[in-house]
C-alpha cells in the first residue's frame, strides 16, 4: 500500500492542526496505521495507532488527551487530529500502515513493525 501524509503546518502554541496519510494500492482495512513524529537528530518515535478495524487506539502519554486518530476505510484515510498543540509537538510527522501479523501485543509502537511508510509531514509549534 502506498501512503500520502498530509496536513502539516505553523501554529501556534494551543492552536490545532489535522493531519492526514491517504493510502492506495491495496485493501486498506486490512492495515493497522501508525503515525511516529521524529525531531531532528533523533529516531522516529510511536505518537498513536489505530487498529484495521478502528475499534482500538493507542497513544504515548504525552499526546493523549489532545491528539485524536481515527479512519474511514471507506475514504482509504486515517486522520490526526492535533489539539491544545505545544512547542514539544514540532517535529517531521510519518504515517505507516501494515497488515502482517505480530508476534506480540504492543508492535504497533516499533517503528520497525511497519513495512508501509509515508513521506513526512512538518509540523511546526510557535510559543
Amino acid at each position: 500500500v502506498q501512503l500520502q501524509a498530509s496536513g502539516g503546518g505553523s501554529v501556534q502554541t494551543g492552536g490545532s492542526l489535522r493531519l492526514s496519510c491517504t493510502a492506495a494500492g491495496d485493501t486498506f482495512s486490512n492495515y493497522g496505521v501508525g503515525w511516529f513524529r521524529q525531531y531532528p537528530g533523533k529516531e522516529r518515535e510511536f505518537v498513536a495507532a489505530i487498529w484495521a478495524t478502528g475499534e482500538e487506539t493507542y497513544y504515548t502519554d504525552s499526546v493523549r488527551g489532545r491528539f485524536i486518530l481515527s479512519r474511514a476505510n471507506t475514504g482509504n484515510t486515517a486522520w490526526l487530529q492535533m489539539n491544545r498543540l505545544k512547542p514539544e509537538d514540532t517535529a517531521l510527522y510519518y504515517c505507516a500502515a501494515d497488515g502482517r501479523p505480530h508476534s506480540y501485543s504492543t508492535w504497533y509502537r516499533n517503528s520497525e513493525e511497519y513495512a508501509n511508510w509515508g513521506q513526512g509531514t512538518q509540523v511546526t509549534v510557535s510559543s
